[in-house]
């Protein structure tokens, strides 16, 4: 495993980092749960990301269970604030101050931990300002209950605008968690470039389009019984936007590069974000052990120019490119 800076500050995490977005507490039993986690372990991954939102907090607990015992000082773990938790009440949702407060200690009880490494803002609040936002997270730092904060799905003005509030109050914001992948590119063009100025890492979400760049989905089929692409509590509705004969049919003509890399489709699909300088880590979640195992060859892999461009020349036109994208995905208000 190799590891890297996450923005500018001191702390190292492992490249391919473990995410259980979809799967712990919903998808998969806890015991199947454990056991993912620690074949990521095993494998060197020390980094875990997750958020109270999943299963609806469940899934914080099951990290929490599975990594019960391990040395604290050797893992790095990373969970978010935003969208509603519990029964779902005015102040179950957002970043205000009264919100985030309340949920960094529940996710730490959850977790069975002090601290988290990481506490980020799981999406940005057009409801609450912003100076209370990021006021609240310097006091969670201060606190000592997270060491550093970090952002998801932010533009780059809104990144600016919380770097420069988060400076003022004395605490770092070091990463950006955006979508990102072959087909996903719309952090390019902006965040990127407004990151590396900032100092600002990205830790990647869906390296893989959330399965379409394993090449399981074929052009004119419908999908395998099981995928995510059929499952509508494993995130059918996501991965529509993907699922249509041109972009399959692109997503098959990338199998003889992969084959020429000595590499899988999904571990390409992962080599590929984390060719990126601005990339820290790529999150990868996982149904089954031996999937952890199979991601994490993709670390250390160096793709040479020539592949890159082979790549760009196989999905040509089907690239989502467009900045605004992120604005658009993005709730225009909080949930009631």
């Amino acid at each position: 495993m190799n590891f890297r800076y996450l923005g500018n500050s001191g702390l190292k995490i492992s490249e391919i980092t473990y995410g259980n977005w979809l799967t712990h507490g919903s998808q998969v039993e806890n015991d199947v749960a454990t056991q993912c986690v620690r074949a990521a372990l095993d494998a060197g991954i020390s980094t875990f990301d997750t958020a109270d939102v999943y299963a609806n907090t469940k899934a914080e607990s099951v990290l929490g269970d599975a990594l019960k015992g391990e040395r604290r000082e050797g893992l790095e773990i990373f969970t978010k604030v935003y969208w509603p938790t519990g029964p779902g009440g005015k102040n179950d949702v957002g970043l205000s101050r009264k919100h985030i407060m309340e949920s960094i200690d529940g996710s730490l009880k959850r977790l069975q931990t002090d601290y988290v490494d990481l506490y980020q803002a799981h999406r940005y609040d057009t409801e609450t300002p912003l100076e209370e936002t990021m006021q609240a997270f310097a006091d969670v730092v201060r606190q000592g209950k997270a060491l550093y904060i970090g952002v998801s799905e932010w533009t780059a003005d809104q990144i600016r605008e919380g770097v420069a509030l988060a400076k003022d109050l004395g605490v770092q914001l070091i990463s950006s968690q955006p979508q990102y992948s072959m087909l996903w590119r719309v952090i390019e063009d902006e965040v990127v470039p407004a990151c590396e100025e900032l100092g600002v890492s990205q830790i990647v979400w869906s390296p893989i389009a959330q399965g379409v760049l394993t090449g399981k989905y074929q052009p004119g089929q419908q999908p395998p019984e099981g995928s995510r692409a059929a499952d509508e509590k494993g995130g059918a509705d996501m991965i529509k936007r993907f699922m249509n004969d041109d972009t399959l049919t692109r997503v098959q003509d990338l199998k003889p590069i992969a084959d020429e890399a000595g590499l899988t489709m999904a571990q390409l699909a992962i080599a590929w974000v984390l060719q990126n300088r601005n990339v820290a880590a790529a999150l990868v979640g996982a149904s089954r052990p031996e999937q952890v195992a199979d991601n994490v060859k993709a670390a250390g892999v160096t793709l040479e120019p020539e592949l890159m461009t082979k790549i760009d020349e196989a999905l040509g036109g089907i690239v989502e490119r467009d900045p605004a994208k992120t604005a658009e995905t993005a709730p225009k208000q909080r949930p009631a």
